[in-house]
């Protein structure tokens, strides 16, 4: 679908339900907060679906638009989510927009909004806004800049391009609090987080000659910290900061006994691939999954395939 395809679609049809990714970080709802916000400026009914798992720093920008137990949606849209495997807790039915810019996408939906060239969802919506309402507000371009500066690490990581700073400013001259926002998302951290930091810092190991870095989070861990959900954002940066290697590997403890993989690169290996292979995806240079096993044990099935991309890509 093209973007005017979906502007029709979204002018033709009303009662939205706006679904964001299980785990949601601040790209799926601040996009999903501000295409809701959007769509109701444009005299529609829309409301996101009550994830269960957005975390108290982003209540107070989403709560006013979360659907209550009354709403019946007509259409439901899917913002940041690249399979059915990441649909949040709980819903069940079809998708008939996805809005992404994931290329691991699987076109699970009838219809598909798709840019993998965007570091960020929130800058695929910022052009589908314009399209929409002639421009954007300062509440969307609050969300959108929580969307696009958290999924980029500030504007820190390798997906950041020409487009990623042209929309910053976009959002910058429509009024976005950007020191404000950055100040709460990336430079005000609880006691325990900071503990937790300590903890993954000094314990993270490194294979292939210092090529890949793991970093290992345990309940433990988490238990010892005293942190929440509400503090672990961006965890998976944390091993990257390591310097001289290729590839780093975050492995969360999951309470079911599972570990909840983060994988990041730079150039040389497409990461998303790796993630495949054991049922995730993601972009080349940020990727996940989940593997069904302890994370000393993901951990040893992680790292054959990652060092067989290394060696392929020391080849070319």
């Amino acid at each position: 679908m093209t973007l005017s395809d979906a502007v029709r679609w979204l002018t033709e049809n009303d009662g939205y339900l706006l679904l964001t990714h299980t785990r949601p970080d601040g790209d799926t709802l601040g996009s999903a907060g501000a295409l809701c916000h959007a769509l109701r400026r444009a005299g529609k009914r829309a409301y996101l679906y009550p994830n269960a798992e957005i975390t108290e720093k982003f209540i107070p920008f989403l709560a006013p638009f979360l659907a209550g137990k009354d709403f019946t949606p007509d259409h439901t849209v899917s913002v940041d989510i690249a399979s059915p495997s990441l649909f949040p807790a709980g819903f069940q039915g079809k998708v008939e927009l996805a809005v992404d810019h994931h290329p691991s996408n699987s076109g699970f939906a009838e219809n598909t909004l798709l840019d993998a060239s965007r570091a960020a969802c929130g800058e695929i919506v910022l052009t589908l806004i314009e399209a929409l309402c002639g421009g954007i507000d300062k509440t969307e371009a609050d969300l959108l800049y929580i969307a696009v500066s958290t999924d980029t690490g500030c504007f820190q990581y390798a997906n950041v391009n020409e487009n990623t700073y042209l929309t910053a400013a976009a959002l910058f001259r429509a009024g976005a609090d950007t020191a404000g926002l950055s100040r709460l998302f990336f430079r005000t951290f609880s006691k325990g987080r900071l503990k937790l930091e300590g903890a993954i810092y000094s314990g993270l190991r490194t294979f292939h000659d210092g090529q890949i870095v793991a970093a290992v989070v345990t309940l433990d861990m988490v238990k010892s910290a005293g942190v929440t959900e509400n503090d672990m954002d961006d965890i998976a940066a944390l091993a990257g900061k390591l310097e001289g290697h290729q590839v780093s590997v975050t492995i969360r403890e999951n309470s079911d006994g599972a570990s909840r993989v983060s994988l990041r690169s730079g150039r040389r290996v497409n990461v998303s691939e790796i993630a495949k292979l054991f049922g995730g995806g993601g972009h080349a240079m940020a990727a996940g999954c989940t593997v069904k096993a302890d994370p000393e044990t993901a951990l040893a099935l992680l790292l054959p395939p990652i060092e067989a991309a290394l060696n392929a890509s020391a080849d070319v």
